[in-house]
């Protein structure tokens, strides 16, 4: 899906309404605690804490001030949203989750230096209680600043990269984008650490004092009911946390162990701007580089099988055309059988690897005479048995050509059509005179194609046969020479082969 400008807009604005709704619901939930427990009714630290007693001593012109400073972020937000460069919209939206997030924990820093500044100013008048609840308190809404962002930062960049992203950018490779803001390992480590352990444990303490400085409550019931939230708490931002480094290390393990398993052109979908995202992208260009390289070999090799075989046809003048021709009918004949119910469980592979094998069966003529090879007539017995020998001599080839080729089915497939292409089913072939199912199926669907390429073209000994000659033929040697359910395909292949022979008569 190609990025806009109104989904840009759109996703900024939803992440806004997110983080909204997280921070109302935050601040309901703690007023609706204080309120139903009244611990202000009888506490001095939550007197403190929550009612804004910290700052009493601060003008009210100069808390206006930095009020208004908290404006400033919000208009940073809109800016981002609204008013961005279509050169610079890609890497804004990969940004958002730390973009987003940074510009609202900035809201808080105008509070952060007020209490600052009011310990400054406080300091030589302020009893012992007063710097303590002060201390605290700074320390509370730092706290609560990074726990906010943390948490903040880990629902947007759960969405951003597990859906959004991978919507617009499908194909990944966004890390080596210029002017990412990659979040690094340490960073997040910290910030879970200070989310998880830090402040948990800082309100527990608060909490604690609270309880003690309470009439309202007893001291264990409210401190027990904190920790055991805390302990749930943890628990679940450590268990997101986990998952965050776990999918796109078991995604990185998956992908390795299909490259050692031969696969080269699978990627890893993963879609981030983080150091995850970029190891993806360095892995899926690895394997894009491999599949490239691993093609090229592949096709350098079928360029010599080829070539091999176009020098076996121009040795042999009898048959011109027939590996061009055969080839090209095993590929009909096998988008056939692809259709075709009874061979449903066979897989695409299989079927397409059959049709690279094709322009190898002929491979062993290569080792025939050519005194035999070039014979104008019919061939003597003897001649003959000669000839059958180019069977088992091409498997033996084509053995040898493959032997560093790592795809061991396409290999075993080729080596079969050349070996068993002239076997028939009811066992009167040649090489082996295997018979039925014995017969590998490759060498079956190659059997009927090499055939039906001998009847309707023109040989030394014979003139080319008509089409409908040459299917009543196959149709009266099923059950004898071809393999009946396959030979009932071939013949459904009819108008494909009629129209293929038609191009090369022109």
């Amino acid at each position: 899906m190609e990025l806009t400008k109104k989904s840009y807009i759109k996703t900024g604005l939803i992440y806004c309404g997110i983080m909204l709704g997280a921070f109302l619901a935050t601040n309901l939930i703690l007023n609706l605690f204080i309120s139903f427990i009244d611990l202000s009714s009888a506490s001095k630290f939550v007197d403190y804490l929550f009612y804004n007693k910290a700052l009493e001593k601060i003008p009210m012109y100069v808390i206006a001030i930095f009020s208004s400073l908290q404006l400033v972020p919000l208009v940073l937000i809109v800016m981002y949203i609204f008013f961005t460069r279509q050169a610079d919209r890609k890497v804004r939206f990969i940004n958002y989750p730390i973009a987003l997030c940074s510009l609202v924990i900035l809201i808080q820093v105008p509070s952060l230096v007020l209490l600052a500044l009011n310990f400054i100013l406080k300091l030589k008048t302020m009893s012992f209680f007063e710097k303590g609840s002060s201390s605290i308190l700074f320390l509370y809404a730092f706290l609560d600043a990074i726990f906010t962002f943390s948490c903040f930062y880990f629902v947007l960049n759960s969405i951003h990269t597990k859906f959004v992203l991978p919507k617009y950018f499908p194909d990944g490779n966004i890390s080596n984008e210029k002017g990412l803001f990659k979040v690094s390992l340490g960073f997040l480590f910290k910030i879970v650490y200070i989310s998880v352990l830090v402040l948990p444990m800082f309100v527990l303490i608060v909490t604690y004092l609270i309880s003690v400085d309470s009439a309202t409550f007893h001291e264990n019931t409210i401190f027990h009911l904190f920790f055991v939230f805390f302990i749930i708490f943890g628990l679940v931002i450590c268990k997101h946390f986990i998952s965050y480094f776990a999918e796109p290390l078991a995604r990185l393990k998956e992908g390795t162990q299909r490259i050692a398993e031969g696969d080269y052109s699978h990627g890893i979908s993963l879609v981030s701007a983080d150091i995850f995202g970029e190891l993806a992208d360095s892995f899926n260009n690895m394997t894009n580089t491999l599949d490239v390289k691993s093609k090229r070999l592949v096709s350098v090799q079928n360029s010599v099988v080829t070539g091999m075989a176009t020098m076996v046809e121009s040795r042999d003048n009898s048959t011109g055309g027939h590996i061009k021709r055969t080839s090209k009918a095993v590929k009909v004949f096998v988008e056939e059988l692809k259709k075709a119910p009874e061979y449903a469980a066979c897989s695409e592979k299989f079927f397409n690897d059959v049709a690279k094998a094709a322009p190898m069966h002929d491979l062993g003529k290569i080792a025939v005479l050519d005194a035999i090879l070039r014979k104008p007539g019919r061939f003597t017995a003897e001649e003959y048995d000669m000839m059958k020998t180019h069977s088992a001599e091409g498997a033996r080839i084509v053995e040898n050509v493959l032997h560093e080729v790592d795809d061991l089915q396409f290999k075993q497939i080729a080596i079969n059509v050349a070996h068993y292409h002239h076997e028939k089913w009811d066992g009167t072939g040649y090489p082996e005179k295997i018979s039925g199912e014995a017969i590998p199926l490759e060498a079956r669907i190659m059997a009927l194609a090499d055939v039906f390429d001998a009847l309707v073209s023109k040989r030394c000994y014979k003139e080319s046969f008509s089409f409908d000659k040459a299917f009543s033929i196959i149709e009266e040697s099923l059950g004898s020479h071809f393999d009946p359910k396959l030979g009932k395909v071939f013949l459904t292949c009819r108008p494909e082969l009629e129209t293929l022979y038609a191009r090369f008569s022109q």
